[in-house]
């Protein structure tokens, strides 16, 4: 039995031999083809694609692409390849795989070829596509990803810089920006890329990402690029586009918020504070001043920072948000240290608070009672109400969250010296709103929770006022003191004045408005020492001798 199969099997392999040399057309099979596939090869296509070529009879090899060292390329359809090849390459994909048996009479016939092909060998070719083109192709563009809003697309002659993944049309990767660490960064329709590129960059938004297809007339052509691109190669880019710029390009600035009563804006000179995020086009943050927790603090105008910010820093009002975009020619150009070179920079800034050198501390009356006679002066004792918040209405202290009222003298230097400005020529009931620049203030190094350089806003009310005495002195009259004086002091006429008499005296003086203690002290403890400073021998009276020594000191004695 075993003898009968193996016959039969002996004899229906040598039919189908030689059947095949009477085959009248190529046997195709398609043992694998990809899942997608766009395109297949058509008659008049190029096409690129590596081969094993063997004999149908004993498999013996006779060409091979990949002992080559690269794959074999020719158009299909008119002649260049074998009758058989030409037909059993119609409707392949790329990256599909065929074996492709041909008959003699479609592949070298009866005579063969140079010795390598015998007349009448059925040859098999072991087919994969790599590449397919057409002399009509044009470059194709797919955007898979846009940004919600786009004010600008990429035109010619535009700086642009962008990610890209390059491989060839069968998948394998080529080159790509993402291993190099770095954006490619070149001129846009200028020559300095590939047509294909420069036209399928065309039109792009910063964030937009698009595959764009170039054929090989539009890429390397025959000659390919190194080892990398091989000749004749369809490229596909994934493409990122970073930002661009065009180098007659401005700066941008939009608006986004601008505070009601604007009175004054930024210019030239002044010491401005403001708050920032800084990022690329992309959206990629690369500094930011609120992660700091600090403002930047600058002159505006002078040179001190980059130039596109210090033309949009002029201009503004405290409170206003702007967003700013500055092209690399006025920020860091094409070397930015940490910022990539050429980059277009944007910054959402938020201004605090600005000042010039000269300011003056600038007072607004806000409510004023209807009489208003009496007003605070140097050397006054005053009792007040305060806010105190920085401009962009963080506050900072308060009178309210004190256990004891404010109170200061004028003019002895208790509070900042803009304060004093403001807290003076008020009367009792007034309220105001007083900004004091950093250099009426805590100047530049500030001082405990209030910033260097910051512009303080106070809201101010008088509580309370006491008309003062001049520095060093403890008790004034307010007009003329009684002459003589010692007998209007020894009010029980006994030619001498103890503590008790001369506490009468006095407190009669300011109860009758013709003399004044200093405010603000103990009017026992100041009187107390007002008579010590009488009682020259120390006995606990003073007499008249005692009150001024010679008439050189009754002068100054009168006054105390």
């Amino acid at each position: 039995n075993f003898f009968f199969f193996f016959l039969i099997y002996v004899c229906l392999t040598a039919v189908h031999i030689a059947l095949l040399s009477y085959v009248v057309d190529v046997l195709v099979d398609r043992y694998y083809i990809p899942k997608v596939c766009p395109r297949e090869v058509q008659t008049e296509d190029f096409i690129r694609y590596h081969f094993n070529g063997s004999f149908h009879a004993d498999g013996k090899h006779f060409d091979s692409s990949h002992d080559r060292g690269k794959a074999f390329i020719s158009q299909v359809g008119l002649g260049r390849l074998i009758t058989g090849m030409d037909r059993g390459l119609q409707g392949m994909c790329v990256n599909e795989r065929r074996r492709i048996t041909v008959p003699p009479h479609l592949a070298y016939g009866s005579i063969g070829a140079g010795g390598v092909i015998p007349p009448d060998a059925v040859l098999v070719y072991e087919v994969l596509l790599l590449d397919i083109w057409n002399t009509e192709d044009v470059v194709q563009i797919r955007s898979y990803s846009k940004p919600a809003t786009c004010n600008r697309t990429t035109a010619a002659s535009d700086f642009i810089r962008y990610h890209y993944n390059g491989t060839l049309l069968s998948g394998e990767a080529f080159d790509s920006s993402y291993q190099r660490n770095g954006t490619y960064d070149t001129y846009l329709g200028q020559g300095d890329l590939i047509k294909g590129m420069d036209e399928g960059l065309l039109g792009m938004c910063v964030g937009e990402r698009r595959v764009i297809i170039v054929p090989p007339f539009l890429a390397y052509g025959e000659t390919g690029y190194g080892a990398l691109v091989p000749p004749q190669a369809t490229l596909v880019f994934d493409v990122l586009m970073v930002d661009f710029f065009h180098p007659s390009d401005d700066l941008t600035v939009q608006v986004k918020e601008l505070p009601k009563g604007c009175i004054r804006r930024t210019v030239s000179g002044d010491f401005i504070r403001y708050h920032y995020n800084g990022t690329f086009q992309d959206g990629t943050a690369f500094d930011s001043s609120y992660k700091r927790n600090s403002t930047y603090n600058t002159y505006i105008g002078m040179g001190y920072v980059i130039k596109g910010m210090d033309k949009a820093l002029i201009g503004l009002c405290m409170g206003e948000k702007r967003t700013i975009t500055i092209p690399p020619h006025l920020a860091y150009g094409e070397d930015g240290g940490f910022i990539p070179g050429s980059a277009v920079l944007v910054f959402g800034i938020h201004v605090v608070d600005f000042h010039n050198p000269k300011d003056p501390v600038e007072i607004r009356v806000t409510h004023k009672p209807q009489e208003c006679d009496v007003i605070s002066k140097t050397d006054d004792w005053i009792q007040y109400r305060y806010n105190c918040s920085l401009m962009d209405g963080t506050l900072l202290y308060s009178s309210d969250q004190l256990d004891l009222p404010s109170v200061t003298t004028l003019g002895a230097n208790n509070v900042i010296w803009g304060l004093e400005e403001g807290l003076s020529g008020m009367c009792v009931g007034e309220r105001r709103e007083v900004f004091v620049p950093p250099h009426w203030g805590h100047g530049e190094n500030g001082a405990a929770g209030v910033p260097g350089s910051a512009v303080l806003h106070f809201e101010l009310e008088l509580v309370d006022l006491q008309k003062g005495v001049p520095e060093g002195f403890m008790f004034v009259w307010t007009g003329d003191s009684p002459d003589p004086l010692f007998p209007a002091m020894d009010l029980n006429g006994d030619k001498l004045v103890p503590l008790e008499e001369f506490t009468t005296f006095i407190m009669l003086q300011v109860k009758e408005g013709r003399g004044r203690l200093r405010p603000g002290v103990d009017a026992d403890s100041i009187i107390k020492d007002m008579f010590n400073n009488q009682d020259l021998n120390k006995d606990g009276k003073i007499a008249e001798n005692e009150l001024y020594v010679t008439e050189d000191d009754k002068a100054e004695r009168d006054e105390l």
